[in-house]
């Protein structure tokens, strides 16, 4: 790991003007390229203090042994500079988005003297119209099936062609009038030319002019009493209109944009684009990509907008790009887009109207590919296992940790403090065995003591089902209830993580420690910084950004600050939901809302005569009394004030505010069952 200042450059040796930047390893690999308004200011802040350094760019600078520059005229050049740059170099630590997929074009070979139709895929060629992406083939195909009929433009490879020219046939489309058959000199080459022109414009939003043109046709040719021509003008209205209806309107104004929406967490980022010409979305396409260096939104905006218009010009570049964020310097930028469209381009975030309204679309089409991208990256058994291999070596463990339970605090201003304990088995969740906490040995808020007392509760269980079964001398018989169901602390992991820091991870083993248990690894992630924390040391385990290990402890951690958050929320729910008929032995819910409704207020059957609680169904006279006495004890809540008028408020309340809506036998949020266990833990573990 290199010092930064072993390479800094002397002061007054960086010019204060617009250029990029190479840090190189000690290899001379380009390692990062970057881009500033000021190299002096924008290199001074890498050689700052590492502690102040995010800790994407602290690796960063700590791989880098030398630092180099050229200085630009201006902005704009510095940004076409940059890309150019990351092309060549590929460096290790800039944001490259990954396409999720091969997609697919409608291309037009403009560059042959007899254009052709087809679909392609891979670079882009000069001289060639593309339109799209697509997202599969078919519907490239589809659409070009009905096209044919109305711009018979070539679709046969090279080798065809030149067989029917040599032979004087032309193949099957030719005779059934889907191509126009240049091939036997039916057309001339200019006559194809234009069609292949029609072809283009109809593709590239241009519909409505076309259509007028043959429908105006199609009237003349009926007026002279030429039907079959207007019969087969009509077919050809019908069929592109249909064509058209395959890409629904979006925007009503016949705008030519596309639109750009990012997801991220962390670690990621998958960028999602709806190319819309002519007010209809043509195409649409997604990247994904590991944030290896510390960036923003604009950020990834700014290297999407590189990326995809990087080897663009033209029409390929829309007059509007709409954006979820603008990038830091926003002019470059544009000047850049409208240098390569040749024309000015418009680079805004949608404030409202359909265009919002269609950025939202994109968002979640945005957020639906990174969640199936983690999908994908967390069920695959490969990239599971290397995961917990690379967690096993970064942690020095004598094996894959196979069970992994991670344990969170969550709590409003010091109260309802609850804790969760999740499980990740084989790298997957196991939600079966997830548990809830409620802290019990002391009143506020004290993190690291939460944590010792959970660790203390959950391993002193371990140990009391170890004891019994005589260390499971039995095989699996004694990791069983007599009902069969797993005991539910019986399986200890190999890995316990906390969410926290030196403070919590200290906590969590000294707990382990005082219970005599030395065969258990500890860590903790803390999430500001995404480090890695082992017992007994003074700096963390760095673990690489694009680490599978490092997304899996991500995983785990995230997790569990959801499962906690979700009891705590719950729990504060039901204190504020907490009502006198709740302390009432064997009145169920049922029968409380049943008394609400007849009474209409906790008030009101305060008030009530015993006679009068059993004229309801379902209350007998013991019940009865055991109210009455219950809600004689309770104080009565103070009278609501209507702030605005003085006058106090009728007790209105209803079953919704007596009653509590969770029942402490389900598993919260993830409807998972969860045993019963003992009256010790029943209140504290998940349900």
């Amino acid at each position: 790991m290199a010092d930064p200042s072993s390479y800094r450059p002397k002061p007054g040796q960086i010019p204060d003007s617009p250029g990029v930047y190479k840090f190189r390893d000690e290899h001379r690999r380009v390692i990062y390229v970057g881009k500033a308004k000021s190299l002096r200011q924008r290199l001074a802040s890498y050689f700052q203090d590492l502690s102040g350094l995010h800790p994407r760019t602290r690796t960063m600078v700590t791989t880098a042994a030398s630092v180099e520059w050229t200085v630009v005229s201006t902005e704009v050049e510095a940004l076409q500079l940059e890309y150019s740059w990351i092309k060549e170099f590929d460096p290790r630590f800039n944001v490259k988005y990954r396409d999720d997929k091969s997609y697919p074009y409608l291309a037009v070979t403009m560059n042959e003297q007899f254009p052709r139709v087809q679909v392609m895929r891979g670079q882009k060629k000069k001289g060639v119209r593309y339109f799209g992406p697509y997202g599969h083939a078919w519907a490239i195909r589809d659409t070009v099936d009905l096209l044919l009929r109305v711009f018979p433009v070539r679709t046969c490879s090279a080798g065809v062609f030149k067989n029917a020219a040599r032979t004087g046939r032309p193949c099957l489309l030719g005779y059934i009038g889907k191509c126009s058959a240049p091939c036997v000199e039916r057309v001339s080459p200019e006559e194809h030319r234009e069609l292949a022109e029609e072809f283009c414009d109809f593709m590239a939003g241009r519909t409505g002019t076309y259509i007028r043109r043959l429908e105006s046709r199609m009237t003349d040719a009926a007026e002279e009493m030429e039907y079959e021509r207007a019969a087969r003008l009509r077919d050809d209205i019908e069929a592109l209109k249909k064509a058209m209806e395959k890409s629904a309107v979006v925007l009503a104004d016949a705008t030519d944009a596309d639109l750009i929406a990012l997801a991220e967490d962390e670690l990621e980022a998958a960028v999602q684009i709806f190319h819309v010409r002519g007010g209809r979305v043509r195409g649409q396409r997604g990247w994904v990509t590991d944030k290896v260096e510390a960036v923003t939104t604009g950020d990834l905006v700014e290297h999407a907008l590189q990326q995809l218009y990087g080897e663009e010009t033209g029409d390929s570049v829309p007059k509007e790009v709409l954006v979820p964020a603008l990038p830091e310097l926003v002019e470059p930028v544009q000047e850049w887009l409208a240098e390569r469209r040749g024309s000015n381009v418009s680079l805004r975030i949608p404030q409202r109207g359909d265009k919002k309204a269609l950025m939202e679309t994109v968002q979640r089409n945005a957020l639906q590919a990174l969640g199936l991208h983690k999908t994908k990256r967390a069920s695959d058994l490969t990239t599971r296992s290397r995961a917990l291999e690379e967690i096993a070596e970064a942690l020095d463990l004598d094996s894959a940790p196979l069970r992994i339970e991670c344990y969170d605090i969550s709590h409003l201003q010091g109260d309802d403090v609850v804790a969760s304990m999740v499980v990740f088995e084989d790298g997957l969740a196991r939600k079966s065995e997830y548990r809830r906490f409620q802290i019990k040995g002391f009143e506020g808020q004290d993190d690291v003591r939460s944590m010792h007392e959970v660790i203390t509760r959950r391993f002193r269980r371990y140990i009391a089902e170890k004891e019994k079964t005589g260390e499971w001398a039995d095989g699996e018989t004694g990791l069983t209830e007599e009902d069969g169901r797993p005991k539910r602390f019986a399986y200890p992991p190999q890995l316990v993580v906390v969410d926290g820091g030196q403070p919590q991870v200290a906590a969590a083993k000294r707990a382990l420690d005082e219970l005599g248990i030395d065969d258990i690894a500890v860590c903790g992630l803390a999430k500001r910084l995404e480090e890695v924390w082992v017992p007994g040391e003074d700096d963390p385990v760095v673990l690489p950004r694009t680490s599978e290990g490092l997304y899996l402890l991500q995983r785990v951690r995230d997790e569990a600050h959801r499962f906690a958050i979700t009891y705590q929320r719950a729990k504060r729910a039901r204190r504020f939901r907490a009502s006198p008929l709740d302390d009432v032995p064997g009145l169920g819910e049922t029968r409380k809302q049943a008394l609400i409704k007849h009474f209409g207020s906790v008030k009101k059957l305060r008030s009530a005569t015993i006679d009068q609680i059993c004229e309801v169904p379902g209350i007998g006279r013991k019940t009865a009394e055991a109210i009455t006495v219950a809600l004689a004890q309770a104080a009565p809540a103070a009278p609501a004030v209507n702030t605005a008028t003085g006058e106090i408020m009728e007790d209105t309340t209803d079953a919704a505010d007596t009653t509590d809506a969770e029942s402490e036998t389900t598993a919260g949020s993830t409807g998972e069952p969860v045993s019963a266990g003992s009256s010790d833990e029943r209140r504290g573990q998940e349900r």
